[in-house]
């Protein structure tokens, strides 16, 4: 395992360049790593009982990915968006893990790894014994989804790509994907998960959807 990537075991939801954190869970441990030059996040979930692990965002630096994931090697590789930024080390992490790829089916077509499951709303894929829910939130691109852990009692915890952020949605390049981005995330996630819900976005430090959901309207108003 490379220097950079030794997780440490002090969560706060904010990771510098070229570092990891741990967070163990009940069922998950999830590692948060930022990668490349765009401090892209990259998330390690591991299932307790079996195991196995799931990356979210092969994004770049792949060497500091692989030593994450160590001898566990990787069943499964999400891509939460066709951007650049968040494939950068896709192919590599793939042909070295053999993992299965996953994204959303109107972005997969322009990932240039070959995705295995193209998965659209409500959709289940699971990390061992963990299932998550798919999400998707179209605007910051057509397929963008995201992820999410909702355990039967106790804190959901989202994985959301581009799509959401401390501070408003990713960006969108017009008015209709602003609005249908807006829509879907009041509908599909302040509209069905509760405040305390943990929110881990594709750049940047965590946040809660309680920390955000004030600031909704706020959003509307300033607009794409």
């Amino acid at each position: 395992m490379t220097a950079a990537a030794e997780p440490s075991d002090n969560y706060t939801g904010h990771v510098e360049a070229g570092t990891a954190a741990r967070r163990t869970l009940p069922g998950v441990t999830i590692v948060k790593a930022s990668v490349g030059p765009m401090d892209n996040n990259c998330y390690l979930l591991r299932c307790a009982e079996t195991g196995e692990q799931l990356l979210v965002d092969a994004a770049n630096d792949a060497e500091t990915l692989l030593a994450l994931a160590g001898d566990a090697g990787l069943s499964t590789v999400v891509t939460t968006h066709q951007h650049w930024d968040h494939i950068q080390a896709l192919e590599s992490v793939v042909q070295t893990t053999g993992a299965s790829t996953v994204a959303g089916a109107d972005d997969a077509p322009a990932i240039p790894v070959p995705t295995a499951q193209a998965v659209g709303d409500g959709d289940q894929i699971a990390v061992g014994e963990v299932p998550l829910r798919i999400i998707q939130l179209v605007g910051h691109t057509p397929g963008s989804i995201a992820v999410l852990y909702q355990p039967s009692a106790g804190t959901p915890h989202l994985f959301t790509g581009d799509s959401l952020f401390p501070g408003g949605p990713g960006r969108t390049t017009n008015a209709v994907d602003f609005t249908s981005l807006m829509d879907d995330l009041e509908r599909k996630i302040f509209g069905q998960l509760p405040d305390e819900t943990w929110v881990y976005p594709g750049h940047g430090k965590d946040t809660t959807l309680g920390a955000e959901r004030p600031h909704l309207s706020d959003w509307r108003e300033r607009g794409w």
